[in-house]
């Protein structure tokens, strides 16, 4: 139980950067964007074919986010100046980014068990620094010494990414073109009277967007060691997952804590996936249900708390009300009485 839990961990950590992707798009820019189910591959294929002819894995992984970023502002493009609905600008890329992905790998799914990665360097470097022993000292201490992880390099460096890349886009959406951007996600209308241009702003949003899903994309090929142009079909439906969840959860009173949240709703997520998937009567193909039902629970489970929060009320109200009218009718009788005996 401990590794499934601790593999889930791993995953979430790195999927909280796609979701703090599809954050940037639905949330900020308030725009369906459905080119990160072809991004996400895009940064998958272009790190995993890099690597397999012999790059440097760190370089190939940068490569990864700024095909995304390019791919994003595509969407952008096709949406201000192409005049495209921004529903079918982005299915338009994801379709195209199918095919290119394909022509970058050159077939369907590119192998990297042979290869090094980003992720086998860091567990060597771990491995080698004694840290990985000292922390499967302490669970053999506490009695878990029989379900010890390959490695805790990949856990504490995405942990270390994960916050950074969340650090820098609260810093972002601070800045005065951040400012625009959430402006123009807001109320383009508005920022447009203010001479701003919410076209240059809606490509550089969906370029940072998907920027952050295609590196996303890199780093879950590195750590499943390979690379496949269907790996991600349905990757919007998890992004969308791990923000509701996390907005369910830990609320959205500021953008650090709504960041916040997202990271913790994609752990949330892959944890609770694992442990569905553990249940006798699902196997791996139910993962698409399995992920509606979560979608559908964390949607409706908030309007339900809502509704008998707000039923409560009204009764608490309602009580109040009585009390007031029954106080009032004692004060008429006594004031009555009084008057009745004055006579």
């Amino acid at each position: 139980m401990f590794t499934a839990i601790f593999g889930s961990f791993e995953a979430g950590i790195i999927y909280a950067i796609m979701a703090l992707g599809v954050y940037l798009s639905f949330r900020i820019l308030d725009f369906p964007d459905l080119t990160v189910d072809g991004s996400f591959v895009t940064g998958a294929a272009i790190s995993a074919i890099m690597i397999a002819n012999g790059a440097n894995p760190f370089l190939a992984t940068i490569m990864a986010l700024v095909a995304g970023f390019l791919a994003g502002c595509m969407t952008g493009l096709l949406h201000t100046f192409g005049k495209i609905n921004n529903l079918l600008s982005g299915i338009l890329m994801m379709i195209a980014l199918y095919s290119i992905n394909l022509r970058i790998m050159g077939k369907s799914t590119v192998p990297l068990l042979n290869d090094d990665t980003a992720f086998t360097s860091i567990g060597a470097f771990f491995e080698s620094a004694g840290i990985d022993s000292f922390f499967n000292n302490l669970l053999v201490m506490v009695g878990l010494g029989d379900s010890l992880p390959d490695t805790w390099g990949i856990l504490l460096v995405m942990i270390i990414v994960t916050f950074v890349i969340k650090w820098l886009t609260d810093l972002f959406l601070q800045t005065e073109i951040g400012l625009a951007v959430r402006a123009t996600g807001d109320n383009k209308r508005m920022i447009r009277s203010l001479s701003a241009n919410t076209n240059l702003l809606v490509v550089l949003g969906l370029g940072l967007s998907n920027a952050l899903v295609a590196f996303s994309g890199a780093l879950i090929a590195q750590q499943g060691g390979f690379a496949d142009v269907g790996m991600g079909i349905g990757m919007i439906v998890i992004g969308l997952a791990s923000v509701i969840i996390g907005e369910a959860l830990f609320g959205t009173k500021s953008i650090a804590r709504a960041t916040l949240a997202v990271v913790g709703g994609a752990i949330i997520y892959r944890i609770v996936v694992t442990l569905a998937l553990r249940v006798d009567f699902l196997d791996p193909g139910d993962m698409k249900l399995i992920t509606a039902t979560i979608v559908i629970v964390a949607l409706t489970t908030p309007k339900i708390i809502d509704y008998f929060r707000e039923k409560k009320r009204k009764a608490r109200r309602r009580m109040d009300t009585l009390k007031l009218i029954q106080a009032s009718a004692e004060r008429k009788g006594e004031n009555h009485a009084a008057l009745k005996s004055d006579l």
